[in-house]
């Protein structure tokens, strides 16, 4: 879990070209510590000051200026995780891990994944890999 203050989140949203106001610092700040992606009613309870509004503007800002990527889960709740410009946090195009049992998404950093051919003329504008699965704690498997 990184740890990152409020002058360094401030700097990322500048590099990104996201203006710098206290509820996205706090946001991305959180984003950054999280050890998982987190759903909108994850952070959303994390920091109740903040309301719903600004939340939902502030990701959408952070996934339009690549500060954030989304991932879907199957209960069809977008989840986000938040990375840097030299990918140290959380590098975007990675597959995430989802326990069907109790919804803990994690990120499966430095994953090779099989070359996927699209149709000819297609044009990709993201992608997305989940694996399915119980994590260790529903599995029963104590590390």
């Amino acid at each position: 879990m990184a740890q990152i203050n409020d002058g360094q989140a401030a700097g990322l949203l500048r590099r990104y070209g996201i203006r710098v106001t206290k509820s996205r610092t706090d946001i991305l700040r959180f984003l950054i510590e999280a050890s998982r992606p987190l759903s909108h009613a994850e952070i959303q309870e994390a920091l109740p000051e903040l309301d719903r509004v600004t939340l939902y503007r502030a990701l959408s800002f952070f996934v339009e200026h690549e500060a954030a990527h989304q991932v879907q889960g199957p209960d069809g709740a977008w989840r986000f995780c938040a990375h840097s410009p030299n990918q140290d946090i959380c590098p975007g195009n990675h597959p995430h891990f989802l326990c069907s049992s109790c919804g803990k998404m994690i990120c499966l950093s430095d994953q090779r994944l099989a070359r996927v051919d699209v149709p000819e003329g297609c044009e990709v504008e993201g992608k997305q890999f989940v694996v399915y699965g119980k994590c260790a704690d529903c599995a029963g498997v104590i590390f």
